[in-house]
């Protein structure tokens, strides 16, 4: 079994083992006695290298043996092995010739954070979101059959991942055509947050059961001794085993069920993986593994190591205190629990993500109120319809990425009946690390276009709170998209005012001696970074404050007043913000010269988001140097 280790090594470990196994190939060449060897050590070298850059951490860590048996039993990268949501495969990652390269992970020109088709022959499907694995080996498995091929295709789900219908879609299908492929349900009773919902706790409770332990070891005990009895009780168990364990659900959609087993058991998972790698049609192994295995700190709070930030120097001198504000999410926790003391009526949603948009006081305070829903966001959005429809006044907190994931749900089922339902959009524009699957880089194109509805843009913490009172009082479905991280310290009134709707506001008036009259229209944090630009050139700015009504007054004001209209916004530039107030001067006939900022037509790859800014240019140097630009073109 695994060594656990207290600490995060600071200097590389010594990994001979590893050393001689960091492909597959290598790996292939180990005797399968020294396994349980090599599963330490490269448990030590994911503790060191997630020390070195930060990341992902409790998953990993949790699947150390399971990824060190499918590489080894499996013929990979021919086989093909698809990862869910990607959080997971830092192990996957080292065994597969990126070990030299783990200290550039999630920075500027390094690994990725997930898998990536792009990054390596044995990422065989990209991920970043949940429920994805299964459907995505199917059609490599249907794939496979077309082109007359014997590779094997693996799924690696997880619990917290297999809430979402997506995944029951896939397990439905999958019998239907007869593939040949494995699915293998990790089974650790995480997502992120703690998981919840029906099918969890029936797991719990089949696993911690007394009766469902003893029975097993207790047999084993007896029927080693005879021969054949063993192997005549095993298949009499898998005949019977419906009664005890969630074997039911998955035969009788049409897989061969076998488990659970313990992941963290070398031989036992080397084993049950020759023995199924063989079989036909659809394969279902459920394993149970513990997030942050091998790590005491990780297992006992895994919430909390789910991800770590990268690990300073001993030596290295503290940083100062910054002066910067609240994160935008703490400000939407506290204004959630003041607006539920002000009103009965108001229930809050969340997708498996309680700790990430903080609602976890609104949990502790009102816990009647409080509802996550797992990784399920169309269920989400649907159920917040359903809610009100009967007079409750549901807030979802979603961040914006996975809100795409129930654009249908949005539009059919809250939108067109024009329901009471408001979304608070965390994680809006560029997220930095995680890269372009996390990124909000397309909720103000999608939203602005859906009728009805209300969609702001708070350019710091206290527009944060009024808007969100004001989309809660609004009539009809309403939108306030926030990005990650700290705002800029703004001063925060405790009450619950709304705004006039559709209303901005002009923060700098041009200077009366500016060579070109400027103005830098808002939709969002850049607020401080045009106004520096202001500063510098002269300009007019104005905190457009919503997309959704725009502001057409002051936009024709500026229009009228300015030689040169610049819209600004953390989102892709087409069909977003500047958009609007594109298609309002031509439908006003206003000629006037507009430059759109906003984010390329192009997935940004992951950095800092300091640097993801600048390559964009959405920081006050870029965003000068663009005016600039076409001021050169109009003197021209």
């Amino acid at each position: 079994m695994p060594k656990t280790f207290h600490e995060i090594p600071r200097a590389r470990p010594a990994t001979p083992l590893l050393d001689q196994a960091d492909t597959p190939a290598g790996l292939r060449l180990l005797a399968e006695a020294e396994l349980e060897l090599l599963a330490d050590e490269l448990r030590q070298e994911l503790l060191y290298s997630v020390g070195l850059t930060g990341g992902h951490f409790g998953a990993g860590l949790g699947v150390i043996e399971l990824t060190i048996a499918l590489h080894y039993v499996f013929d990979t990268p021919d086989d093909r092995l698809v990862w869910d949501v990607g959080h997971q495969a830092y192990p996957h990652k080292i065994l597969t010739g990126r070990r030299a390269r783990m200290p550039s992970l999630r920075q500027k020109g390094g690994l990725a954070a997930f898998p990536r088709r792009n990054e390596s022959e044995y990422d065989t499907f990209g991920v970043g979101h949940s429920s994805t694995s299964i459907s995505a080996a199917l059609g490599m498995a249907i794939a496979a059959r077309m082109a007359g091929s014997q590779r094997k295709t693996v799924a690696v789900i997880g619990d917290g991942a297999m809430t979402a219908g997506m995944a029951f879609e896939a397990l439905n299908h999958a019998p239907e055509v007869g593939a040949n492929m494995l699915v293998v349900l990790n089974d650790n009773d995480m997502s992120i947050s703690k998981n919840v919902g029906g099918l969890n706790s029936y797991l719990a409770k089949i696993l911690s059961s007394r009766t469902y332990a003893s029975m097993r070891e207790g047999s084993k005990k007896i029927l080693s001794r005879l021969p054949g009895a063993w192997e005549i009780a095993r298949r009499t168990e898998e005949h019977a085993k419906g009664m005890l364990v969630p074997g039911t659900l998955f035969e009788e959609l049409g897989w061969n069920y076998i488990g659970p087993i313990d992941g963290h058991d070398l031989p036992t998972l080397v084993a049950t993986l020759r023995n199924m790698r063989d079989l036909p049609g659809p394969q279902f192994l459920h394993v149970v593994t513990k997030k942050g295995k091998g790590f005491a700190p990780a297992e006992l709070d895994p919430i909390t190591w789910h991800a770590i930030s990268k690990l300073e120097p001993q030596d290295a001198p503290r940083k100062p205190a910054g002066s910067s504000g609240p994160k935008y999410s703490n400000v939407f926790g506290k204004w959630l629990c003041d607006m539920a003391e002000a009103d009965p009526r108001l229930a809050g949603i969340t997708p498996a993500m309680k700790e990430g948009s903080d609602l976890v006081a609104f949990a502790e305070r009102f816990p009647e109120r409080y509802f996550d829903v797992a990784i399920a966001e169309q269920h989400a959005v649907t159920l917040a319809a359903g809610m009100a429809c009967e007079g409750a006044k549901p807030v979802v907190a979603i961040y914006s990425t996975f809100l795409q994931r129930a654009y249908d749900q949005l539009i059919h089922d809250v939108a067109v009946q024009n329901l009471d339902v408001l979304f608070a959009i965390d994680r809006a524009g560029l997220v930095g690390e995680d890269g372009p699957t996390h990124a909000g880089s397309f909720d103000l194109s999608y939203l602005r276009c859906i009728p009805g509805m209300l969609v702001m843009t708070p350019s710091d913490e206290n527009e944060l709170r009024r808007m969100l009172t004001t989309g809660y009082l609004f009539d009809g479905p309403a939108a306030v998209r926030y990005p990650r991280g700290s705002g800029p310290n703004a001063s925060i009134e405790p009450g619950l005012q709304p705004l006039e709707i559709g209303k901005g506001v002009l923060r700098r008036q041009a200077d009366a001696d500016a060579s070109r009259r400027v103005a830098l229209l808002v939709f969002g944090v850049q607020l401080s970074e045009a106004l520096q630009v202001a500063e510098r050139i002269g300009a007019s700015v104005a905190d457009m404050r919503f997309v959704k009504p725009l502001d057409e007054a002051l936009v024709r004001q500026l229009a009228d007043s300015h030689e040169l209209l610049v819209t600004l916004e953390e989102n892709s530039v087409m069909g977003g913000a500047g958009s609007a107030v594109a298609e309002f001067l031509a439908r006003e006939n206003l000629c006037r010269p507009l430059l759109q900022l906003g984010l390329p037509d192009a997935y940004v790859e992951h950095a800092k988001p300091s640097e993801m800014l600048a390559e964009c240019g959405l920081d006050a140097i870029g965003i000068e140097a663009s005016i600039r630009q076409r001021l050169a073109c109009l003197d021209a």
